[in-house]
């Protein structure tokens, strides 16, 4: 991947590593440079492996790669700032996941829209299997996404956005507001 660099060179040089004999060998030096020059990559990704790890300073190759591990799912669409935020929200994401607040921070990183959820907030239980639900209960939450453009929810399908991030016992409906 980091290959590819024209002239990028090696900070350590294998010739300096050995002893004064070889290091006045024409051969010995020819095949060194050799050698560092296919390690170069190698030891350039090390140095810098604290960037390659910051969703911020990642590479956007990189950054793909990064955001699968951290267990959240990039769009090619999306503007690049919009994908280093969503990498970066990951860890948090997880925590709270499933919550009111997860629930809107995702959707929010995701469209770059306000997000608002209506729930009712009430709990019913029974002691009798198969009651039903009181009519006046609420049995989904709202999920309103207030956008200022067009442009910003063509790159989300926000439906599946929403499933992923309610929890699965829990019905929902989704509404775009052009604000």
């Amino acid at each position: 991947m980091r290959a590819a660099v024209d002239g990028l060179g090696s900070p350590y040089s294998l010739v300096d590593l050995l002893p004064a004999v070889y290091q006045e060998d024409p051969f010995t030096v020819r095949l060194t440079a050799g050698w560092d020059t296919v390690i170069a990559p190698v030891i350039s990704t090390l140095d810098c492996l604290d960037a390659y790890l910051d969703p911020r300073l990642a590479p956007e190759d990189v950054l793909a790669w990064l955001a699968e591990r951290l267990g959240t799912q990039l769009d090619e669409k999306w503007p690049e700032a919009r994908k280093r935020a969503a990498t970066a929200g990951a860890l948090p994401g997880h925590r709270d996941r499933g919550t009111v607040g997860g629930v809107r921070e995702r959707i929010a990183l995701a469209t770059g829209g306000t997000v608002q959820l209506v729930d009712s907030g009430g709990v019913f239980t029974s002691r009798t299997p198969g009651t039903p639900f009181p009519p006046d209960l609420p049995s989904t939450v709202e999920v309103r996404v207030t956008v200022r453009s067009d442009e910003e929810t063509g790159f989300v399908d926000l439906d599946s956005l929403t499933q992923q991030c309610m929890p699965a016992h829990v019905p929902y409906r989704t509404e775009v507001v052009r604000g």
